[in-house]
C-alpha cells in the first residue's frame, strides 16, 4: 500500500484526515511528516502541515510488500502464497515461478538469506516473535531427506572403517537434522566443531566400539572407562 499525502492545520489534524479517509483510527495510521505547519506572520504566509500516510500494515502485509519489492528489483516474476498461523506464531511463505533455482541458491543459501530478511521485516516492532519459513518447490523437505540419507551413509562408513568423518560446513538447521538422524544410533556419536559460518558436524564411533568385524558385527571394549572424547575439543557441541 503506497503512502498518500494529507494536509491539516497541524500534523495531528492531517493524521486525523488520513484516518477518516482510510476508515480507521488515528492509532492505525502509519505516517511521516513532509512539512510541519507554519503560522506565518500575523496569519500571513501560514502553511498547513503535510504528511505521507497509509494504514499500518499487518505482519503478513509487510512480508508480502517486502517480497514484491525484492522480486521487482531482481526483475523476476514470483508467486507468493503466505499462510499465517497466529496461534503457533508461524508464517509459512511458499514461492512459485519458472526458475526457482535462482531463489534457492547453493545448498539453499539464497533461500535462507531471504527467509532471514523477511523475518526481520515481519518482527520489527512486534512484541510476539513470528517464526518465518520461506520455501519453494518443497525444497526444505527435499533437503531434509537428503541430509538424513547422508547421515545414514556417513554412519555406515564410520562403523565400517572406524575413522572419524567431518562433514562440510552447515547452517544450524542442517546440523540439527544430522544430529537428530543419528541420535538413536547405538554405535556412532555426533558433535559440532568450529565457528560460524564454518561450523561442521563430526561423526565418530562411540567410546568402546570397534569397527565392524568380518561378520558385520560391532564389538565393544573398555566399557568401564569413564572418558568423554569431546570434553577437550575446542568449539565442540551438539549444534
Amino acid at each position: 500500500m503506497e503512502y498518500r499525502e494529507f494536509t491539516g492545520k497541524t500534523v495531528n489534524d492531517a493524521v486525523m484526515e488520513a484516518a477518516i479517509s482510510f476508515g480507521i483510527t488515528s492509532a492505525e495510521v502509519d505516517f511521516y511528516v513532509i512539512e510541519k505547519e507554519s503560522k506565518g506572520f500575523l496569519g500571513i504566509g501560514s502553511k498547513p502541515a503535510k504528511i505521507g500516510a497509509r494504514k499500518i500494515l499487518t505482519a503478513k502485509e509487510r512480508a508480502g510488500e517486502f517480497l514484491e519489492k525484492v522480486f521487482a528489483a531482481m526483475e523476476i516474476q514470483v508467486g507468493v502464497n503466505i499462510v499465517e498461523n497466529q496461534e503457533d506464531g508461524v508464517m509459512n511463505i511458499d514461492l512459485s515461478g519458472e526458475d526457482m533455482g535462482v531463489l534457492i541458491g547453493k545448498r539453499g543459501q539464497t533461500l535462507d538469506s531471504l527467509q532471514y530478511l523477511v523475518s526481520l521485516v515481519v518482527n520489527k516492532g512486534e512484541e510476539d516473535y513470528v517464526r518465518v519459513k520461506v520455501d519453494t518447490e518443497n525444497y526444505r523437505q527435499r533437503r531434509k531427506d537428503t541430509l538424513e540419507n547422508l547421515a545414514k551413509n556417513i554412519s555406515q562408513k564410520v562403523k565400517r572403517t572406524g575413522k572419524t568423518i567431518t562433514l562440510e560446513p552447515m547452517n544450524p538447521y542442517e546440523r540439527r537434522v544430522i544430529h537428530s538422524a543419528l541420535q538413536g544410533d547405538r554405535y556412532v556419536e555426533t558433535h559440532s566443531e568450529g565457528e560460524e559460518p564454518f561450523r561442521r558436524v563430526v561423526v565418530a564411533l562411540k567410546e568402546g566400539v570397534r569397527p565392524r568385524d568380518n561378520n558385520n558385527r560391532h564389538r565393544r571394549y573398555n566399557n568401564n572407562r569413564n572418558y568423554n572424547r569431546n570434553n577437550n575439543k575446542k568449539g565442540g557441541g551438539r549444534e
